[in-house]
C-alpha cells in the first residue's frame, strides 16, 4: 500500500463519527475518534433513522420482562459490499452506512432480535437476515466477508465488548480480523507481539501501557517475525478502550473488490482519545565517511542495525510528532554519536548522517523534508544533498546549463528537468558556473520520478582519515 493511499484512508475517517443516532447512548464513545477509516464509495454521511424504541413501536424495558437494555453498534467491514441499510425487527435503525464505518452504540431491549442488512435504499436486495440474542451488555455487530462470494462469505460477526474501566496508565486494545484474503496475523510493536495468530473472523484483546506505538501487521509465524505487510502508527491514551478492525484486501487486484488493506481504530470507552495517527515516513542515510557502522534508535526502540557507510534505508513508518532519534556505534549502545528530538509532521523525511567523527565538519544529522509528489510525465525532480566534508560549494551543470548553483556542504537544492539521459558535471562554485570539473556522472532520469543525489566522500582522500573518494550516489525516492 502506498503512502499516498494510506494518507487518503486516514483522512477519510472523520465521516465515521456521524453515524450515531440522536438520543441514543451507551457505555462507550463508539464511532468517536479513531483514525484510519475510509468513507467508502458513497462517502456520504449516513442518514439517521428513528431511535430504536420509536422504530419498534415504543417498546420499553418493561415490555421484555425487565431483562434490561443492550448497547449495540454496527460496523461495515465487507470490502466489496455497497453502502448498506440496517434493520432491527423490521425497522430501519441505520441507513447508507459506508465501508469502514462504525456507528455509535444504539440502545435496544435485551433479548431476541431479527437483524437484516440490505443495499442502501434498496430493501429488496438483502445481504443478510438472521436472529441474534443480546443480553444487558455492549455489543459490536460487524458485517464482514465477501458479498456474493463462496469463500469467507458475507456474514455478521457478533462481538461482546469489554468496556469496563481500565487503569489510567493502560489502554485496552481489541483486534478484529476482517480482511477476507489475509491469513492469520501477528501484530507487533517495538519488537514484541501485541496480538499473536489472529485468524480471519476472530478477535483478540490485550492491554498495553499508554503511549505511542507503530503497529506492524505480519503473517502469523511461531516467532512473530513474518514479513511486515503494513505499518500503522498509534497514540494510545490511558484509561481508554479501543477496537482496531483489520479490513480490506491484502491483494485487491486478485480479490472481489479494490479496497486495500488498512486498520481502522475506534474509541470504545474511556475519557481518552487517540487511536491511529497520521504517519511520518522517515528513512536514514549514513554519509559520514569516517564513521563506523551505526545503529539507529527512535524513542528508545531500535529501528536500524549495523548500517554501513553510504547506505540509505527504505522509508520507516513512524507516528508524527516529536520523536527522539539516537545514532550509536553498531553493537555499542553506550557510544552515542548523536541524540536529539526531531519534529515530524505527516510527511516524508530523510535523516542523513553527515560530517566527520574526527574532522573539521562535525558529525550531525541533516533532517530533510522530502517532496515526493508527482513531477509530471515528462519531468524528473532531482535534489542534490552536499555531504562531502572537504568539498567547497559546488555548481552542477548539464549540457552547459546549471542544474544546481552554489550548494555548500550540509545544504540541499532541488530542481526539475526534462526526463532524459544526462552527464552531470560537478564544479567548484563560480558566478558563471564554469569552474573546473572535479567529477562527472552519467545518469538516466525518468519522467514521473523523484530522485535525491548525495555528493559523498572526499575530494582529496589522501589527505583525509579514510580513503573514501568523492562520488555521486543517486537514489530513487518515488515514481508514478
Amino acid at each position: 500500500m502506498s503512502r499516498k493511499t494510506r494518507r487518503e484512508l486516514l483522512a477519510a475517517l472523520g465521516a465515521t463519527a456521524a453515524l450515531g443516532l440522536a438520543g441514543c447512548s451507551g457505555n462507550g464513545d463508539g464511532g468517536d475518534g479513531g483514525d484510519g477509516g475510509d468513507g467508502g464509495d458513497g462517502g456520504d454521511t449516513p442518514t439517521e433513522s428513528p431511535t430504536p424504541t420509536e422504530g419498534m413501536g415504543g417498546m420499553t424495558e418493561t415490555d421484555t420482562g425487565g431483562m434490561g437494555t443492550a448497547n449495540v453498534r454496527v460496523a461495515h467491514f465487507s470490502p466489496n459490499a455497497p453502502n448498506v441499510d440496517v434493520y432491527l425487527d423490521g425497522s430501519a435503525v441505520l441507513e447508507d452506512v459506508p465501508f469502514r464505518a462504525v456507528s455509535d452504540y444504539l440502545e435496544v431491549p435485551a433479548g431476541d432480535h431479527t437483524v437484516e442488512v440490505t443495499a442502501a435504499g434498496d430493501p429488496d436486495t438483502v445481504a443478510f437476515e438472521g436472529d441474534i440474542t443480546v443480553e444487558a451488555a455492549d455489543y459490536t455487530v460487524a458485517a464482514i466477508g465477501n458479498l456474493g462470494g463462496d469463500e469467507n462469505a458475507f456474514e455478521p460477526l457478533i462481538l461482546e465488548d469489554d468496556n469496563s474501566e481500565v487503569g489510567d496508565d493502560t489502554a485496552r486494545v481489541r483486534l478484529v480480523h476482517a480482511s477476507p484474503d489475509a491469513p492469520a496475523v501477528d501484530v507487533t510493536a517495538g519488537g514484541s507481539a501485541v496480538f499473536d495468530g489472529v485468524a480471519y473472523g476472530e478477535a483478540a484483546t490485550g492491554e498495553v501501557p499508554a503511549g505511542t506505538y507503530t503497529f506492524q501487521v505480519r503473517p502469523d509465524t511461531e516467532a512473530n517475525d513474518g514479513d511486515v505487510v503494513g505499518e500503522f502508527p498509534a497514540q494510545l491514551e490511558g484509561g481508554t478502550v479501543y477496537t482496531v478492525f483489520a479490513g480490506g484486501y491484502l491483494s485487491p487486484d486478485d480479490a472481489m473488490g479494490d479496497a486495500g488493506f488498512d486498520l481502522t481504530a475506534v474509541v470504545d470507552s474511556g475519557a481518552g482519545g487517540g487511536g491511529l495517527v497520521d504517519p511520518a515516513n522517515l528513512r536514514v542515510g549514513h554519509f559520514s565517511p569516517d564513521a563506523p557502522n551505526v545503529d539507529v534508535y527512535v524513542d528508545g526502540d531500535t529501528v536500524l542495525t549495523d548500517v554501513p557507510y553510504r547506505t540509505l534505508s527504505g522509508y520507516l513508518t513512524l507516528p508524527s510528532g516529536t520523536r527522539t532519534i539516537e545514532i550509536t556505534a553498531a553493537g555499542d549502545s553506550d557510544t552515542s554519536v548523536f541524540e536529539g528530538d526531531v519534529d515530524l509532521a505527516a510527511a516524508d523525511y530523510t535523516v542523513a548522517a553527515v560530517g566527520e567523527l574526527d574532522g573539521d565538519e562535525a558529525f550531525r544529522p541533516l533532517v530533510l523534508e522530502d517532496d515526493n509528489s508527482d513531477p509530471g510525465s515528462d519531468t524528473a525532480r532531482v535534489r542534490l544533498v552536499h555531504a562531502s566534508p572537504d568539498a567547497p560549494a559546488v555548481d552542477v551543470t548539464a549540457g552547459g546549463s546549471a542544474v544546481f548553483d552554489g550548494v555548500a556542504f550540509g545544504e540541499t537544492s532541488t530542481g526539475e528537468v526534462p526526463a532524459s539521459d544526462y552527464t552531470l558535471n560537478v564544479r567548484g562554485d563560480t558566478e558563471s558556473n564554469d569552474g573546473d570539473v572535479v567529477a562527472d556522472f552519467d545518469v538516466s532520469l525518468n519522467g514521473n520520478t523523484v530522485y535525491t543525489a548525495f555528493a559523498v566522500g572526499y575530494l582529496s582522500p589522501d589527505d583525509e582519515p579514510v580513503d573514501e573518494a568523492f562520488d555521486l550516489q543517486v537514489a530513487q525516492d518515488a515514481s508514478y
